[in-house]
């Protein structure tokens, strides 16, 4: 039986990544709901020209859909999310899932109540194919047990593009929640961590001083029983680099490292997905392209099944618990 989605919300791009991941793995979009017209829609509508708009939630929502795809202004995520599984939806949320502790526990509540699936789309691992590779020589013991992360997530600002709520920290939720959640779910992932105690955890507003609920620069540390990780995000990516930003990864094990330059080189090898891996034998670029993008099937297994191939339930709870408690540490010690 053919996978059925509705989007809810089009408030960021994000949501053209996850549309079109759906149905390049076979999924039936039925269709889209917004409030109001956000700036994503335009390019939304070019890029996914015959699809229904319905007029109203109550009409997405009682579409026949088996998934709800969310990428709503991300205060708005969890009201989204929670409407959706109480009307039978498996939820793909974009990032940040949530914004503050209240609304993670009413998820949580929300799940076990109605035995659905809610998954948070991140997609600095699940749209970034040499992450996939990562993965893989990871698990075949490349690099041995992987005892600490380095995550770095430089952003462009792109300020004429952004909308009011991009500006407000009640409705971005902070850059540690936002941004910082990506490199939480790759530390736990690689790490095969549990769990983990935020060690350290600071923003800041360095450079754009008109927009004061504007955190333009985080960082944090963190550890669990066997692995530690540093994380470094900010919006200051420089208007030369022919991208959005220069994120990487490094995965230090006891055998051996790998790097990750997911979206471009600037030590000049053209494209993206850079993979190094140096171990015992082997010091080598890799082309991580054709790694994969395996998280989408992997869903739709789960929905099918009620499985838990993607990502835990409990993994997705902990990476949004962590970042929430980071950006809590980091604001009381500003």
């Amino acid at each position: 039986m053919t996978l059925a989605f509705v989007a809810l919300g089009l408030d960021h791009r994000h949501i053209y990544g996850m549309t079109h991941n759906m149905q390049r793995i076979g999924a039936r979009c039925l269709g889209y709901w917004t409030d109001g017209n956000p700036q994503p829609l335009e390019g939304y509508v070019k890029r996914f020209p015959d699809l229904h708009r319905f007029e109203t939630l109550d009409a997405a929502l009682g579409a026949g859909a088996d998934l709800a795809l969310i990428s709503a202004v991300p205060a708005d995520r969890a009201t989204l999310a929670i409407r959706a599984m109480e009307a039978g939806h498996d939820v793909m949320t974009d990032k940040p899932g949530c914004t503050d502790m209240v609304q993670l526990a009413q998820i949580k509540v929300c799940v076990a109540e109605t035995g659905r699936i809610w998954s948070i789309n991140f997609s600095e691992r699940f749209e970034v194919p040499s992450v996939t590779l990562a993965d893989e020589l990871v698990q075949s013991g490349a690099i041995g047990q992987v005892v600490h992360t380095t995550g770095l997530g430089p952003h462009r600002l792109n300020r004429p593009t952004r909308p009011d709520w991009f500006f407000q920290r009640q409705k971005y939720g902070g850059v540690l929640t936002d941004i910082g959640s990506h490199q939480i779910d790759q530390f736990l992932h690689f790490t095969g961590s549990q769990s983990a105690e935020i060690t350290m955890a600071h923003v800041a507003n360095h450079a754009n001083s008109s927009d004061p609920e504007l955190q333009d620069f985080g960082e944090l540390a963190l550890r669990s029983d066997h692995a530690s990780g540093y994380i470094r995000i900010d919006w200051y990516t420089p208007d030369a680099l022919p991208n959005w930003g220069d994120g990487r990864l490094t995965l230090l094990g006891t055998e051996g490292y790998i790097e990750l330059r997911k979206y471009v080189d600037v030590g000049g090898r053209p494209g993206t997905d850079h993979l190094v891996l140096v171990n015992g034998s082997t010091c080598e670029n890799i082309d991580g392209r054709a790694g994969g993008l395996p998280y989408f099937d992997r869903l739709a297994h789960d929905i099918a099944h009620r499985t838990e191939t993607a990502m835990t339930q409990t993994h997705c709870f902990t990476a949004m618990e962590l970042a929430l408690k980071a950006q809590a540490m980091a604001e009381a010690r500003a």
